[in-house]
C-alpha cells in the first residue's frame, strides 16, 4: 500500500469521534488531506515499500540546539511564510461542509445561527468560504502569524459583525481574552496542530476546550502517517517521530488515529 495525495478521509477510519481521550467534548476527524504546502505542485508517484521501510528508520537528526531554535522562531518563520506569499499560496477550502457534515446536523433547527471558532485560520481560506456558504454562522478566527490576520482584516469579504479575527499563539495565550467562555458551537483545527510541536498540543486541546459548549464538538483535518507530504522529507528534516521541518522553518507533524490519547482532559 502507498498513500494517495487526496482531500478525501482515510479509508480505514472516515470521520470518527473519540470520547475517550478528550472526554467532554467530540473530536470529529478527517485525516490524510494533501499538503497544504504542496497544493501547486503536481500529483507524486506512488512510493514503494522499500521507500516507506526506509522513511520510518531514519532517526531523529536535527540537534537538540535547532530544534530550540525552530521552536523559539515559529511564529517569525510563519510571519515570514506569508511575508513571501501573501494571500496567493493556498487555495480556498470550499470542502469544509462536505467533509464535516456536523456543521449542519449540529444544529437543532435549520435557522439556527452558530457561533465557530477557526483556531489558526491563515488568511481566511477555509474562514470566507465557509460564511460565504453559511449565513447563520459568527465566526472567532484566530492565528499565531500577526501578518496573516491583518490579511484577513484587509479582505474585502471581512465584516466585524460576522467574524472576529485576533492575533493568538494558542499554546499559550488565553482564548478567554477574546472569546466568551463556553460560548462556541464549533471549533475547527485544520491543518493547524501539525505545525505545533507534539509536547504543546495538549495545550491548544485545553484552550479550545474552555471556549466550546459542553458536548459539542472540534472538526480536526491535517497531515495522515506517510502522506507523500511526509515521505518527500530527507532525514536531515526529521526532528523526531513523525515530526519534520521543512526548508522555510515551519514544521508539520504526521497523525495516526491514536496520536495524543496518553493525555485526557478533565471533564467539566
Amino acid at each position: 500500500m502507498y498513500p494517495k495525495k487526496s482531500y478525501r478521509k482515510m479509508e480505514s477510519s472516515g470521520n470518527y469521534r473519540d470520547e475517550d481521550s478528550l472526554t467532554g467534548f467530540q473530536v470529529v476527524l478527517s485525516t490524510g488531506g494533501g499538503d497544504p504546502q504542496s497544493e501547486k505542485e503536481e500529483k507524486s508517484k506512488p512510493f514503494s515499500p522499500g521507500e516507506l521501510a526506509k522513511q520510518s528508520r531514519d532517526g531523529p537528526v536535527v540537534s537538540a540546539f535547532k530544534q530550540a531554535k525552530l521552536e523559539k522562531e515559529a511564529q517569525k518563520n510563519w510571519d515570514l511564510f506569508y511575508k513571501r506569499n501573501s494571500t496567493n499560496f493556498f487555495k480556498d477550502r470550499h470542502w469544509t461542509t462536505r467533509e464535516f457534515e456536523e456543521l449542519r446536523s449540529c444544529r437543532e433547527f435549520d435557522d439556527q445561527k452558530l457561533t465557530l471558532l477557526e483556531a489558526g485560520c491563515g488568511v481566511g481560506n477555509c474562514l470566507f468560504p465557509l460564511l460565504e456558504e453559511d449565513p447563520n454562522i459568527f465566526a472567532y478566527a484566530c492565528d499565531f502569524s500577526p501578518r496573516a490576520v491583518e490579511y484577513v482584516k484587509k479582505n474585502p469579504l471581512y465584516d466585524s459583525e460576522r467574524c472576529k479575527v485576533f492575533h493568538c499563539d494558542l499554546t499559550q495565550d488565553d482564548l478567554l481574552e477574546y472569546v466568551p467562555a463556553a460560548s462556541v458551537d464549533v471549533v475547527t483545527l485544520i491543518f493547524v496542530l501539525s505545525a505545533v510541536h507534539p509536547d504543546k498540543m495538549h495545550l491548544v486541546l485545553q484552550n479550545v476546550y474552555k471556549v466550546l459548549k459542553p458536548g459539542k464538538c472540534v472538526l480536526f483535518r491535517d497531515y495522515g502517517l506517510n502522506d507523500h507530504a511526509m515521505l518527500r522529507f530527507k532525514a536531515g528534516n526529521k526532528l523526531g517521530e513523525n515530526f519534520y521541518v521543512r526548508q522555510d522553518g515551519t514544521r508539520a507533524y504526521f497523525f495516526t488515529e491514536g496520536t495524543g490519547r496518553r493525555k485526557p482532559l478533565k471533564n467539566r
